[in-house]
């Protein structure tokens, strides 16, 4: 009883009208009426769950900082707007900034950036279990979500587009997870700078890159459960993009585990430098059970080079217009035994330069056509 008439005396020093949900407090913000959102988070507890639900749109920088429980909750037709003019404190700019906080839920907006935002949403400084849920962004951030200094955050039944740089950068060995969405249109879906990325039951599609991944990032094509039940099939799909599906540079990794990944219709004709999968720089990719799809390319299908390696069991690179597999400069890959590896319709289906190596020919399907003097039957040289 204590408890309640505390938190009741904060809430009747607010505008905007209050109840109390399940799991603590609620309020309701009408930003369509001129109420600020800002000015009710101003006046909140930051230690104790409470759920925010929004009406109308909301045109206002929003900032969330040292919260721990709180629930944005969007009603139909919630949005959250960029003003037209800067915030003037020289900082970067957020639509959405989440900064020092954890168990945080933004769900059911629609976020509109300006082309000065770096980020639509930004979540930063450790912010710990941060769910975005049933997002609509779209507008010219750099990135529609900016993620940072070793945050963690999780987003579902997101849709996506930008007409900045990238939809999602992980950076400062954060985590993201992804799950049943939709990213479409830009430079870039995701770039994994020193961070790692999960992904599952996600397309991307008509960009210039699907995923960068550089400076020692990761990402990994797995299923998880960590949000909700498991629900088939899985399978990531990146289409019609017109330089790269996935690029791995400097130290990368890239891992296929349970989780079908499909990349059509990737590169450009004229283009050999494109590719589906564009591997350099001492970075790696492994699909150990066959779960990568390549078909169509209008670049390379799969391009390892400068210290670079690829381990491929049972994967499939068909119908390119370049090389299937080129492996170059000082570069390696291995053809495990399994499930055979498929490489068939493309132009040059197995490529190696004199300086690189080609393990597991035993285990290439068909009658590829070869173009590699470092093709070994097995998995090493005889040995003694």
């Amino acid at each position: 009883m204590k408890y309640k008439i505390i938190v009741a005396f904060v809430f009747t020093a607010l505008w905007i009208s209050t109840a109390f949900a399940e799991n603590g407090p609620s309020v309701t913000v009408n930003c369509a009426q001129g109420q600020s959102l800002n000015g009710a988070l101003s006046k909140l507890p930051k230690l104790l769950p409470v759920t925010v639900f929004v009406k109308g749109t909301c045109t206002e920088y929003v900032s969330i900082n040292g919260f721990t429980g709180l629930t944005l909750k969007g009603l139909p037709g919630a949005a959250l707007q960029q003003p037209s003019t800067s915030p003037g404190n020289g900082a970067p700019v957020y639509v959405l900034l989440i900064q020092s906080s954890q168990s945080i839920t933004v769900d059911g907006f629609a976020v509109h950036s300006g082309s000065s935002a770096l980020g639509g949403i930004a979540i930063g400084r450790n912010s710990i279990d941060v769910q975005l849920r049933n997002l609509s962004m779209d507008g010219g951030a750099s990135f529609q979500f900016f993620i940072y200094e070793e945050s963690q955050v999780s987003l579902a039944r997101v849709t996506a587009n930008n007409l900045g740089y990238a939809i999602l950068g992980a950076f400062d060995v954060s985590d993201v997870h992804i799950e049943s969405s939709l990213f479409d249109g830009g430079i870039a879906g995701i770039v994994a700078g020193t961070g790692h990325v999960t992904i599952q039951t996600t397309t991307i599609r008509n960009m210039a890159t699907g995923i960068s991944v550089v400076n020692h990032g990761e990402v990994d094509i797995q299923s998880f459960n960590s949000y909700y039940p498991l629900s088939l099939p899985t399978d990531v799909a990146i289409d019609n993009v017109s330089h790269r599906a996935v690029e791995m540079i400097g130290g990368a990794h890239f891992n296929l585990g349970d989780t079908n990944l499909r990349i059509t219709n990737a590169g450009r004709p004229w283009d050999s430098g494109s590719a589906a999968i564009w591997i350099t720089d001492a970075s790696s990719l492994t699909d150990f059970n066959g779960h990568l799809s390549i078909s169509g390319s209008r670049g390379q299908g799969i391009l390892v080079s400068n210290n670079s390696h690829a381990t491929f069991t049972g994967s499939s690179i068909t119908g390119g217009s370049h090389g299937g597999l080129v492996v170059t400069n000082l570069s390696s890959a291995s053809i495990g035994s399994g499930n055979q590896t498929l490489f068939g319709g493309n132009a040059t289906d197995v490529f190696c330069d004199s300086r690189s190596l080609i393990t597991g020919s035993a285990n290439l399907a068909g009658a590829p056509v070869l173009n590699c003097s470092n093709l070994l039957f097995g998995d090493t040289e005889p040995l003694p």
